[in-house]
Formats: structure tokens, C-alpha cells, sequence
């Protein structure tokens, strides 16, 4: 189901609704069992070196499954959480992880067989729907629309060419993020990128009065794929503007960092 945001621009959403209350359905399963598979499953795809794309539909196979079942038992609860991974494995990865592989991480938990039978219940379970909007891939998307106004905006400025990639990439996450996060991520020290978030700050200004980021419909693009294709905005009227005229061409401007408030963009 596709929906329009408040700025313009489209989503798709679930049709299935999540709930921890799927929990009364199964009396024997307590929700820390839930923590406890979901762990060793992210231990088992690093193991794999599974994308993390194939982690999270994994996740999200076995909490609408768990939602459309009832009285599962604890025993099961592992076969169930490698089978999902065994799922998720054949939609994302280009190698997906072999049954006798799904089998020896369960050090004789279950069986080829029990994998092949929980495999069927699972896409019968689930309609055989199995492409689906995780949460990652939501993060991903907002993520998205949020920065890269602001990184197009950057790169028609000719100063952008005096940082690094990486350091202007940074500098861009620290007015959404606290920086000793971004400092965490990129590896990246605040002298490293302190004259850059000076120079990116007016931009993010800009951003904020002129756009509203919008993923338009592309008509042979599939409506998950819309947000990463490039797409163009009167950026030029914004590079012109009061907030960002003042910034002379082949020189750095700066402002005083600690003077500027975080500014969220709104979409």
C-alpha cells in the first residue's frame, strides 16, 4: 500500500500490523526467548557474513509468522529462526546459505528435514509474501531524504572540493547527529572536520527554508528503488540565496560552530 507523507512525497507501508501481544498466543515463549533467538541469529549471519538486509527480513519472516501461529514450543523456536535466515538468505544474498550449513549451526538441534518442513509451513504461514519493508529498510529511506538534499546542495558549491569525501559526508551527520556519534562512525576527530561543519552549516540553512525532499514516481523503477535514484531540485536558486551568496567561491567560510543550533530538516 503506497501512501503520501505530509511533505508530497510517497511510501509503501505494511499491510500487517506487528504486536508483541502475539506473546498470548504462545504461552511457553517468554520474550527474552525472543531477544535470546534474534541474537544468535545475528551471531549466525556474521558467521555467514550475511547482509545485514538478510538479518532484518529474517526478523521480520519470524515475527509475522510467530502473529499467525499459536502454542509454538520453546524447542522450536531455533529450527524456526534458522529457516527464516535460510528464507532471507535465497532473496538477498547472491549466494544463499546451503541447507547442511543451516543444519551445523544448530549443532543437532534439527534435522535437513525439519528445516525443509518449517521452511514450507513458514511460506505457507506467510501467503508466500515474502518481500517486505523492514525497518531497516525505513531507516535507510529517511535517512536518505533527510541528508542527501544537503550533500546535492554541497557538491554544486566549488568549495566542496576542499574536503575529503568522507569529511564532508561527516560533517553533513553532525548537524542531524550528536558529533561524538559521528566521531564514533567515521573515525573522524572534531579538529578533522571543524572547518568543514562550519562551511556545510549555511547549506543546511538553505536546505531547510527551500526544500522539502519529495521521492517522485518513476514509472520503470520499482517504488522501493525511488529514493535512490538522483533526482533534481531548483538547487541553483538556493546556491544564489541571502543564506548562501555570502560564501565566496575558492574560500572557506566560517562560523563559529559552538554559535549554530542543530537544525532538523522537514519532510
Amino acid at each position: 500500500m503506497f501512501v503520501s507523507s505530509r511533505s508530497g512525497s510517497w511510501m509503501e507501508v505494511n499491510s500487517h500490523r506487528n504486536s508483541s501481544r502475539f506473546l498470548q498466543m504462545h504461552p511457553r515463549i517468554e520474550p527474552r526467548m525472543r531477544s535470546i533467538l534474534l541474537d544468535w541469529m545475528m551471531e549466525v549471519s556474521e558467521a555467514f557474513t550475511l547482509q545485514r538486509h538478510t538479518f532484518y527480513l529474517a526478523q521480520d519472516y519470524f515475527d509475522r509468522f510467530m502473529q499467525r501461529q499459536y502454542n509454538v514450543q520453546k524447542e522450536s523456536l531455533q529450527v524456526i529462526g534458522a529457516t527464516c535466515l535460510f528464507l532471507a538468505s535465497k532473496m538477498e544474498e547472491s549466494r544463499a546459505v546451503k541447507l547442511k550449513q543451516v543444519v551445523d549451526v544448530g549443532d543437532g538441534a534439527y534435522t535437513e528435514q525439519d528445516v525443509r518442513r518449517v521452511e514450507l509451513l513458514i511460506l505457507k504461514t506467510l501467503g508466500w509474501r515474502l518481500s517486505s519493508d523492514t525497518a531497516l529498510f525505513w531507516l535507510e529511506l529517511y535517512l536518505q531524504l533527510v541528508l542527501m538534499e544537503v550533500l546535492d546542495l554541497c557538491m554544486l558549491h566549488v568549495n566542496s572540493m576542499d574536503f575529503e569525501y568522507n569529511v564532508l559526508a561527516a560533517a553533513i551527520l553532525s548537524r542531524f547527529f550528536h558529533q561524538e556519534v559521528v566521531e564514533q562512525v567515521s573515525g573522524l576527530s572534531g579538529g578533522d572536520i571543524e572547518a568543514c561543519i562550519s562551511w556545510v552549516i549555511p547549506f543546511v540553512s538553505a536546505a531547510c527554508l527551500f526544500g522539502e525532499e519529495t521521492v517522485p514516481k518513476f514509472v520503470k523503477i520499482h517504488p522501493e528503488e525511488g529514493h535512490n535514484i538522483q533526482t533534481h531540485t531548483d538547487y541553483l536558486t538556493m546556491l544564489h540565496s541571502g543564506h548562501l551568496s555570502s560564501i565566496p567561491y575558492n574560500a572557506i567560510h566560517t562560523i563559529t560552530v559552538l554559535d549554530q543550533p542543530y537544525l532538523q530538516l522537514h519532510i
